[in-house]
């Protein structure tokens, strides 16, 4: 018997905001939600960009003045969401009409007789000297250099970016600002922030999850699919020398892939159970997913913590995907708009799935999914926010370009709905599952994706399956897409709205249709109306994954043929806690009152410290020891 893996808690943080209790979600559908639902929303907003505090039941504007809610967000509710979503990138991130550069040139003498002359400190002179320089002490430290001939030079220069708009984060929202972040780069503050998130909208507290399993039977899996390529990670040790400046201590153990599911043992979980890292450019989420689906259904793993931590908005990431062809420039935006008075686009249409497009817009996103075996979150209680079952990964098999779409998403498609359909029905897969596309916005994904998407629904005998497209609100933050795909797709079971692709505003000619039915606008089906949904992923290189995600409605009517009525009348009863304790952190951030988890040198244990026989090994602060009753599963060959 299979346990079911079921999602007992997410969180992080994209451009839409904070991710658990669907804010994130409720930000993109935020005009069809009820006024107070907004006001949560906009205050959210308003702390995590530090326009406002909340200090003894009022709300503190900047310039001191002390407004009620409903005041504040009539005075900043609109500055609040521009702040939000794709748009223009903010000088906080890096000056997009003036990146800086070098140029190269040659200097000579402006006199055929004389030679070219300067004074440099001595200290700066090069250890490699050109033979054509001869260099005098002066005094002050200072020396004089003549010329005899040419001198090649690079030169400091600024230029402005083609590409203009990026799903950034909440302008005004600081991670590293909210724990000691010591250096870390963008991803890892970002993993901090997102992971903390995740285990506090449990509701749980995770020593109590942590004392009903074994040290073993956790796991965390993690990844980016390009690394901490700012300056504080691989970007700075790349390009420190060529800056005039030195590489730290830092800049390489901090740039690796797999660094966010190292802070989140060492610093947030403390766990010492499995870890991982897939990468697979787009598909790195549901790679990952898939790693942690697969050992719990196993019974490898009780809990497991899947993430992605994305920083990817950089003048030089930008500039390489750029030179591919593959972002949405502001001149091929306004070409496409065929505006022609005014110097640039409206940005935050950068983003167009399956419409006249011209290519993607980067983002950047943390976010993190907290699993349980279904027994283990019967037993504590857990808020079930839904389940996922399968998650399919194929490759493209031969190419010619690399970075070209091939078949392999064809059989994750497939196989994701006919696994879906033996659980829901033909009928529910046809009729009620959404698709949640990988949707980039690029000419060749749309006709592609939107191809694998109509071929598998018909093949099943749809006719309407709905199709919709995060991308379109939070831009493309690479390897964590997944991870927003999954999280804004649970908001459908809360509000019971689906977010359409609203920044498109007709289907191309080019895109196939049959079967499908691309949503161009927010819909309000209901709470209860869908069973499942279809998460996909197109990723360069021939990384292609679907996930399989079940509501929460269809998994309890699920569990309640595995459970008793006793059992499941105890877990409503625990559940309720639960609920109430998630809420109650769900407004604690909303006031801004709790703070990161982030356990430096916290609990260090040393090999001394462990009890270990040949039967079992005993970790201090764990109530279950790790068994070593480890079974041969090859015993028919002893």
């Amino acid at each position: 018997m299979a346990r079911l893996p079921v999602i007992v808690g997410f969180g992080g943080i994209n451009s839409a905001g904070r991710t658990s209790s669907h804010q994130a979600y409720r930000r993109i559908v935020f005009d069809l939600l009820p006024s107070l639902i907004q006001q949560d929303v906009l205050l959210d907003l308003a702390t995590i960009t530090n326009m406002a505090e909340h200090k003894n039941g009022l709300w503190y504007t900047n310039g001191g003045e002390a407004l009620d809610a409903t005041a504040l967000i009539d005075s900043i509710g609109e500055t609040l969401l521009a702040r939000t979503l794709i748009r223009r990138i903010h000088p906080s991130l890096f000056d997009v009409d003036n990146v800086v550069l070098h140029k190269s040139m040659t200097l000579h003498s402006n006199h055929a007789e004389e030679k070219l002359s300067f004074t440099i400190k001595t200290r700066s002179l090069p250890n490699d000297r050109p033979t054509n320089w001869q260099v005098t002490e002066l005094s002050n430290g200072l020396s004089e250099v003549v010329v005899d001939g040419t001198l090649e030079a690079f030169i400091k220069d600024t230029k402005p970016l083609s590409v203009k708009a990026a799903g950034q984060l909440p302008t005004g929202f600081d991670p590293s600002k909210l724990y000691q972040s010591r250096n870390h780069p963008r991803g890892l503050q970002m993993t901090v922030y997102g992971a903390s998130d995740a285990v506090k909208s449990s509701g749980i507290d995770w020593e109590i999850i942590r004392n009903k399993v074994a040290p073993d039977q956790m796991a965390v899996y993690a990844a980016n699919s390009i690394g901490q390529m700012d300056d504080l990670g691989f970007g700075g040790m790349l390009k420190s020398a060529l800056m005039g400046k030195r590489t730290t201590s830092k800049h390489l153990p901090l740039g690796y892939a797999q660094m966010p599911a190292d802070f989140v043992n060492a610093y947030i979980l403390g766990s010492v159970g499995n870890v991982g890292t897939s990468i697979g450019a787009c598909a790195t989420y549901f790679f990952n997913l898939e790693k942690a689906i697969d050992g719990i259904k196993s019974g490898k793993f009780r809990v497991a913590m899947v993430g992605g931590s994305d920083a990817p908005i950089t003048p030089e990431i930008i500039e390489g995907f750029r030179t591919m062809g593959a972002l949405a420039e502001d001149t091929a935006l306004l070409a496409l708009d065929q505006i022609s008075n005014q110097k640039e686009p409206d940005h935050t249409r950068s983003c167009r799935p399956f419409a006249q497009n011209c290519g993607f817009t980067i983002g950047e996103s943390s976010q993190w999914t907290l699993l349980m075996d279904d027994e283990l979150a019967i037993e504590l209680g857990a808020e079930i926010f839904g389940a996922i079952p399968a998650v399919y990964s194929y490759a493209d098999g031969h190419k010619k370009s690399i970075s070209a779409p091939g078949i392999g998403n064809y059989l994750t498609m497939s196989k994701a709905m006919s696994y879906l359909q033996n659980i829901i029905g033909n009928d529910g897969l046809t009729q009620r599952t959404f698709i949640q596309a990988h949707g980039t916005s690029t000419p060749q994904n749309r006709i592609t994706e939107s191809h694998v998407l109509s071929k598998a629904a018909t093949s099943f005998g749809a006719t309407a399956i709905p199709v919709v497209a995060m991308k379109a609100f939070l831009g493309h933050s690479q390897g964590t897409a997944g991870g927003d795909q999954l999280h804004l797709s649970l908001g459908v079971w809360k509000d019971g709205i689906l977010p359409g692709i609203t920044t498109s505003h007709a289907i191309a000619d080019d895109v196939y249709q049959d079967g499908l039915k691309f949503q161009l606008k927010h819909e309000a089906y209901g709470k209860d109306y869908f069973d499942g949904a279809l998460l996909n992923s197109k990723g360069f290189g021939g990384n292609n994954a679907t996930a399989v995600l079940l509501s929460p409605n269809q998994v309890m009517k699920m569990l309640k043929k595995r459970y008793s009525e006793a059992q499941i009348s105890d877990y409503l009863v625990k559940n309720a806690d639960v609920i109430a304790n998630a809420e109650a952190y769900n407004q604690a951030m909303i006031r801004g009152e709790s703070l990161p988890i982030y356990k430096f040198g916290f609990n260090v244990l040393g090999g001394e410290e462990l009890t270990v026989t040949d039967k079992e090994i005993r970790l201090p602060g764990y109530d279950i020891p790790v068994s070593l009753n480890v079974e041969n599963e090859f015993s028919d060959l002893n």
